[in-house]
């Protein structure tokens, strides 16, 4: 039992490395092509390197749905999301307060709460069609072009998110560029294959769900390419790409990962847990929906409500963890979330949402 977990957790920290390694070359190798064709380093930072952050999340769940694992498909998706907004937000917010000046971030968020609205309730039935699938991906390119239609229109607004790419376009360098974006599909590929043998190994061991695996040690592990970006974005006094790459980053998920996955599934579909339709669903738009009145209040995430969200998400990992270690008190916790977490969170967002509309009031202009 001891090899194996061993075993395990050796495939898992492997697969980890090997997805933030193929996801970085990824990015590289794609923005080379795109500084090649001379297209504007905005629309890189809105596409290749979006579509780079996610990319671990991508393969790891086509991968566990090729494996029959579609509950750590799924649920790597939602924990993705909710490890974003908690952890990756919170975090950058820690290093330095978060400016949210871009109208793309404050148009994004909404959008971002309903689309996480829509993929939950097209999950409700307990399963996500190839129907829905290609209805995400439809949207997925019509939200990619409003995107970049924006980012034109509003180039001094958006100036602010465009990634750090240093790059130059040599007349031999198109052939370094494929040769990245080659051997980071490669890397992506193998990384997700250890990851998703791993983590499916310890579920068994230890008689977890797959879906808690998925929601904790899978979700985390791909989401390290984005908390890297927004920390260094963060770092480097560029809040705007650090907020705009986790609201980028979620949509991708639910647009582009789960849309391919339930296409890939065809006339079988992809499978939704309960568990996850009545109680991680709700998590993940709730998340969501947290962040707009931290948005509102003067434009700034402080690093007060950076903790918060760092503590709301050790909330969450404890909820899910101690029914597997002292599943006795499980229910006094939950109580205690209930009658005491959820009010206390619920008035301090009531209270920041009448503050701004006094602020609006007060200040019409």
């Amino acid at each position: 039992m001891f090899s194996l977990l061993i075993k395990s957790i050796l495939e898992i920290i492997t697969g980890i490395i090997l997805l933030f390694g193929g996801g970085e070359l990824f990015i590289q190798g794609a923005a080379g092509i795109s500084l090649i064709f001379g297209i504007p380093q905005l629309v890189i930072g809105l596409t290749v390197v979006s579509l780079g952050t996610s990319a671990p999340e991508l393969f790891v769940s086509i991968g566990s749905f090729l494996k029959g694992s579609d509950a750590i498909a799924v649920s790597n998706v939602i924990g993705s999301n909710i490890f974003n907004v908690l952890v990756v937000l919170g975090s950058s917010a820690l290093i330095m307060p978060l400016k949210v000046e871009s109208r793309l971030v404050r148009r994004d968020v909404p959008l971002l709460l309903a689309v996480s609205a829509a993929v939950w309730g097209m999950a409700s039935t307990g399963q996500i069609t190839w129907q829905a699938g290609l209805a995400l991906l439809l949207a997925l390119i019509i939200n990619t072009i409003w995107e970049i239609r924006t980012a034109i229109e509003e180039p001094l607004s958006s100036k602010q998110a465009e990634p750090d790419i240093n790059i130059e376009p040599h007349s031999n360098s198109w052939k370094k560029a494929i040769l990245k974006i080659l051997l980071g599909i490669s890397l992506l590929g193998v990384g997700s294959n250890f990851l998703v043998n791993g983590a499916k190994a310890l579920a068994f061991s230890y008689g977890w769900s797959e879906s808690l695996v998925g929601l904790t040690i899978v979700s985390a592990g791909t989401s390290l390419p984005e908390l890297a970006t927004s920390l260094v974005a963060s770092l480097r006094g560029k809040t705007d790409l650090a907020i705009g790459n986790v609201i980028g980053s979620s949509l991708l998920n639910q647009l582009l990962v789960l849309g391919s996955c339930a296409v890939v599934s065809s006339s079988t579909g992809l499978n939704v847990e309960n568990i996850l339709i009545q109680r991680d669903f709700p998590i993940m738009i709730l998340t969501t929906l947290a962040c707009m009145p931290i948005f509102w209040t003067k434009g700034i995430i402080s690093r007060k409500e950076g903790m918060t969200l760092l503590i709301l998400y050790f909330i969450y990992l404890a909820d899910q963890i101690i029914p597997l270690i002292t599943p006795s008190i499980h229910e006094t916790f939950r109580l205690f979330l209930i009658c005491f977490i959820f009010p206390i969170g619920l008035a301090l967002i009531t209270f920041k949402v009448i503050k701004y509309w006094q602020s609006i009031k007060s200040n019409p202009t």
